[in-house]
């Protein structure tokens, strides 16, 4: 007799069972330093009862970013730039909902997308959307397409980086049509290019590939967000959640 195939909800619930029996079935703590202020910031992964309702619709079918060859891989941002001999890679967790990673990108965004730039490090996004079921919206995987639909038009990083301060005051309240819009047309966005942008929201081209994002991410143990590795290795955020601490951890990764 055949095996039966899984649900894509009844997955999702047996990872998040998975993340209770690693974190205790508590909140994930993560502290964060920003010079001599010390923010303490929550990030859940557990303990909370996922919605019946899933994200996994695959309503965006196999649509990949430019650049990304595979279902489940993460996104490098600025790829026209040649890395500089021995640069780490710098591979980011986020999720567009996520408080600790709006305090983070607060803190450190502009260094990390300025070594980008520079070619001292290979950056690469990882767009997660498990705050959907924890919250029981579906804003993540939103605004997560909507970032991506914002690299048709090349404007990636100018997308993710109005995300983190435009997110509601009140967690859970979710994006709106007209947030993600506004966000667009902040990174520049316009004319048939913003009509495009539009026609991307609405059809969900890239819903499947922020949920293969999450499953993967899942599957190589990412527990929480923000996490952060340098070729591999968690970092500790309160050693790098300023730009003296950022750019000293990746002056010690280069090879």
């Amino acid at each position: 007799m055949g095996s039966t195939k899984s649900s894509p909800s009844a997955d999702r619930r047996a990872r998040i069972e998975a993340a209770r029996k690693d974190g205790g079935g508590g909140a994930d703590k993560v502290v964060v330093a920003a010079v001599v202020v010390v923010v303490a910031i929550v990030a859940v992964v557990g303990g909370v009862v996922w919605s019946s309702r899933s994200s996994d619709t695959g309503s965006g079918g196999t649509a990949l970013p430019k650049g990304v060859t595979a279902m489940g891989a993460g996104y490098r941002a600025f790829a026209d730039v040649t890395p500089r001999p021995g640069a780490p890679t710098v591979d980011v967790y986020e999720d567009f909902q996520c408080p600790a990673c709006a305090q983070f990108e607060e803190l450190t965004g502009s260094t990390i997308s300025s070594l980008a730039q520079e070619g001292r490090i290979v950056l690469v996004y990882h767009v997660k959307n498990f705050l959907d079921d924890n919250l029981r919206n579906d804003s993540s995987t939103r605004a997560g397409n909507a970032a991506f639909c914002a690299a048709d038009a090349g404007r990636f990083q100018e997308f993710h980086d109005r995300v983190f301060p435009g997110q509601p005051e009140q967690e859970g309240t979710g994006f709106t049509d007209a947030d993600l819009a506004g966000f667009a047309q902040a990174a520049g966005i316009t004319g048939d290019a913003l009509s495009t942008w539009e026609a991307c929201l609405d059809s969900g081209r890239y819903d499947a590939y922020v949920d293969s994002v999450e499953r993967k991410s899942f599957e190589d143990g990412v527990r929480g967000t923000p996490t952060v590795r340098f070729d591999g290795v968690d970092q500790e955020l309160g050693a790098i959640a300023s730009p003296e601490g950022f750019t000293a951890a990746v002056e010690a990764a280069t090879k």
